[in-house]
Parts: C-alpha cells; sequence; structure tokens
C-alpha cells in the first residue's frame, strides 16, 4: 500500500511534465478531464488535483485508450479545441 501512496504523490508532484510530455493539446485534455480550464491550470500550478481527477487524466492521456477512440471521435475533439 505505501509503495501506491508512493506512486501517487509523484504522479501528483510530477503532473505538469507528464502533461508537457504527452502527445495531446492540453485542450484536449481538459475537455476530456470535464474540468473547467482556470480550474484546470489553477490545479495544475498547486498541483492539487484529487485522486479521482487524476485517474481521469491518465485515462485520457494513456495511448491504448486513445487508439479505441474512433477516427470520427477524434477528429471531432480536435475540430472543438
Amino acid at each position: 500500500m505505501i509503495a501506491e501512496i508512493e506512486k501517487f504523490i509523484e504522479i501528483q508532484n510530477n503532473i505538469d511534465q507528464i502533461l508537457k510530455n504527452s502527445p495531446f493539446k492540453m485542450s484536449y485534455i481538459i475537455e476530456k478531464s470535464g474540468i473547467k480550464k482556470p480550474t484546470f491550470f489553477k490545479k495544475l500550478k498547486e498541483k492539487r488535483f484529487t485522486p479521482e481527477e487524476l485517474l481521469t487524466i491518465s485515462k485520457t492521456i494513456e495511448m491504448k485508450k486513445w487508439r479505441n477512440e474512433t477516427k470520427e471521435e477524434i477528429m471531432e475533439s480536435l475540430k472543438r479545441s
């Protein structure tokens, strides 16, 4: 259990770099997270995402999930960005 908590803390402390290194645009990640843009950037700056929010963000940026989206879903999301 300690290892999981340490991993969570590591992700929380490095979320800005994780997102920066992601192949996705920030606007896409914000949209998929369901968090309002100003709130998202405040949480990013303060590194104060909840575990549930980090889970949603992680599911968004994982390539496995992205590959399961249809081409139409990806194009529609990119148009809205």
